[in-house]
Order: structure tokens, then sequence, then C-alpha cells
């Protein structure tokens, strides 16, 4: 089955409101695969590009826990654009999708929740090879 821009989906995080403060939690029936690795991205100036890059097997989930950025997507055929800026919103991208992140407001944090450990064979850096993959 390939991945298509229609297999990526928004997932709303859940949150205890409280006079105090917000609570939001992330565990296992949050999220449509275990995870295996948590990264974040801070201080990426705004005229910086994250990303640019596709997995072949890892899943993630992207939320801006501060601040925004833009996060632009490819399936090798259709390209589709998600502003995130919401700590209770989490971008989940399916495998096979090529991801640029951009526009980083000041003091942007964007966390990730990988479903593997790093592992290098797992990524393709390289556009053309990202198109040749998807045929």
């Amino acid at each position: 089955m390939k991945t298509t821009i229609n297999s990526i989906q928004l997932l709303k995080i859940p949150v205890i409101e409280d006079t105090r403060g917000n609570l939001a939690f992330i565990q296992e029936a949050v999220l449509p695969f275990e995870f295996k690795r948590v990264y974040y991205l801070f201080d990426v100036p705004s005229n910086a590009f994250r990303g640019g890059h596709s997995h072949i097997v890892q899943q993630e989930v992207l939320i801006a826990l501060s601040g925004s950025f833009e996060v632009v997507l490819n399936d090798g055929v259709e390209k589709k654009s998600f502003l995130l800026n919401k700590p209770n919103i989490g971008l989940h991208i399916p495998t096979g999708i090529w991801r640029e992140l951009q526009n980083f407001s000041s003091g942007a944090v964007c966390l990730v929740l990988a479903s593997d450990v790093y592992d290098e064979e797992d990524y393709i850096r390289d556009f053309n090879e990202f198109l040749e993959s998807k045929k």
C-alpha cells in the first residue's frame, strides 16, 4: 500500500484543563504507534529549514510545544502544508512522506515522537531518490 497525503492525520492530544494551568499527556492509546524515541528542535532560526527527508520504516508525530512552524509534506504526487501552533495537536506522518519544516516563530519548540530509534539507513535524504522510491 502506498502512503499518500490522505494518510496524514492530525491527532488531538488529551488535555486536563485546570485554572492553575493545563496538562497534556501522551500515552500508548493516543498515538497510532508505540514510540521508541523522543527528540525536540528548538532555537531554530526563522529562515532555517529542518527535515528535508523521508523515512522508509519510521513514523513520527510532531507537536508544536511552543510557538509555531510550518510542516510541508509531499507524497511524491501531492503536497500539503500544515501550520502547527497548538501544544494539544499532533501531526502524524506515516512512512514514505517527504517532510520539510520551515517558518519557525521565535521560541518555537517542535517535539517529535518517533516509532523507532535513530537509524541512518531508514532515511531518504535526496528528493529525487525519494521520488524514485515512490514508483
